[in-house]
């Protein structure tokens, strides 16, 4: 392998960590085995520390490649706490608010889940990475003040119930780059004239690459330490 040259390397992102995490941790342990202090290393789309799954992690020259990569379709699976919302719109912030769900039915979901396939809009969560006037949207809410994100358009290309309660749903999607299952989560609960918050994510496919070619990062680390190593003159 060559990490300057530029490696590829797909990982299953454990829960609670988050991106930075995974990146840094690769990252130190690359620059162990080949003895240097600095290296490009960066992820191709990120995932909420709430969130498992495909991560794709570039090396050296193949940084470049990283909006390339991050430009696949995406297909996660999620589940969705009915009844109730959170500020965060999933379980970082505590539930503020409680809705009926007892009329809920599957019928109900599956016609209403028509509603969310194809081009739609959607406005981000206000714990997001957005920016509003070079500050991040995320740590203005967390400092309690007022976040006002402007609705952003992408595509939904399928949405399949998998699992249905009337206080909670499971649903595979896939969708274009930029989608916010978390707001996927509030607006869907919102459509059934309840509440909706993000109870489980897992990112199951990030374009050609599915979670069953992914490393954990165990196996990453233990990869990195013992691969064979090419080396190059050529200047990161």
């Amino acid at each position: 392998m060559n990490f300057t040259k530029g490696e590829i390397i797909y990982i299953d992102k454990p829960l609670e960590w988050t991106s930075f995490n995974a990146v840094k941790r690769l990252r130190s342990c690359i620059q162990r085995r080949i003895g240097v202090k600095k290296l490009k290393v960066g992820h191709a789309g990120t995932l909420d520390p709430l969130a498992t799954g495909v991560m794709i992690i570039c090396t050296g020259k193949a940084t470049k490649r990283i909006d390339e990569l991050q430009a696949g379709v995406k297909e996660y699976v999620a589940t969705i706490g009915l009844g109730a919302t959170t500020p965060s719109f999933d379980l970082e912030t505590e539930i503020d608010a409680h809705y009926p769900t007892e009329h809920i039915t599957r019928e109900l979901v599956e016609e209403t889940l028509k509603k969310f396939t194809g081009r739609i809009e959607q406005i981000p969560p206000a714990y997001s990475a957005c920016k509003i006037d070079g500050q991040r949207a995320y740590k203005m809410a967390r400092m309690g003040e007022e976040v006002n994100l402007k609705p952003k358009v992408l595509v939904i290309d399928e949405i399949e119930l998998l699992e249905f309660s009337p206080e909670s749903i499971t649903l595979r999607i896939v969708c274009s780059k930029g989608t916010y299952i978390r707001a996927l989560a509030r607006d869907i609960g919102e459509a059934l004239q309840s509440g909706g918050h993000l109870t489980a994510l897992r990112r199951t496919r990030v374009g050609d690459i599915t979670v069953e070619r992914c490393m954990t990062v165990d196996e990453a680390v233990e990869m990195i330490k013992t691969a064979p190593i090419e080396t190059t003159d050529e200047e990161e």
